[in-house]
């Protein structure tokens, strides 16, 4: 069991897995989305139906809306523009997306690549002291089913907490083949990559 010590900055590590799980999902399209300022509305058209739902989405006018539609306007600032894309990767290829979790969480489970700390409780004698590693390790797709249920708010742990679990028990107690009382604590996380 991996212990709950959630640190100060335990909001931030959840931030960053959050955000590799979208850009995991992300690097499943098979398709690249609408390039141009244009086509991206004219997508989130089609998926929220009215400008004013755009609007409110994006945090702009819906006149602004508007003539980034026609063409009146076709260079919005960059924090705009990383909010309209931000929506259209959101919404693109919900299928193809659901299908590759899909798989994942039935078959293929997932890969992660992380640098973090990660502190041990163990027997004593053996060191506890939290260090900082580079670690890529396969989960199985148990994991996988768990960190997506987790990631929609469904259990009582959060994907860090599982991706700490799998870590731990695919890693460092390679199957329950060593390490037996081993809890392992997955912090300051610097760097993350999930993959499908």
């Amino acid at each position: 069991m991996v212990r709950r010590i959630r640190p100060g900055n335990a909001d931030a590590d959840d931030a960053l897995v959050q955000e590799a799980i979208e850009q995991a999902d992300q690097e499943v399209f098979t398709h690249e989305p609408p390039k141009t300022l244009k086509g991206r509305i004219n997508f989130l058209l089609k998926q929220l139906k009215t400008t004013k739902a755009i609007a409110q989405e994006l945090g702009i006018t819906q006149r602004s809306v508007e003539r980034y539609r026609t063409g009146a306007r076709k260079q919005p600032p960059k924090a705009i523009a990383d909010r309209i894309d931000a929506a259209v990767r959101a919404r693109w290829q919900p299928r193809v997306r659901d299908r590759r979790r899909k798989q994942a969480a039935t078959r293929t489970g997932i890969t992660v690549e992380a640098r973090a700390r990660f502190g041990y409780s163990a027997p004593i004698g053996t060191t506890d002291d939290g260090r900082t590693r580079r670690i890529t390790v396969h989960l199985p797709a148990d994991y996988a089913r768990r960190l997506f249920d987790a990631q929609e708010g469904i259990g009582d742990q959060s994907p860090n907490e599982v991706i700490a679990e799998g870590i731990q028990e695919t890693y460092f107690k390679d199957h329950g083949r060593r390490a037996d009382h081993l809890e392992v604590e997955f912090t300051d996380i610097d760097y993350i990559d999930i993959s499908l």
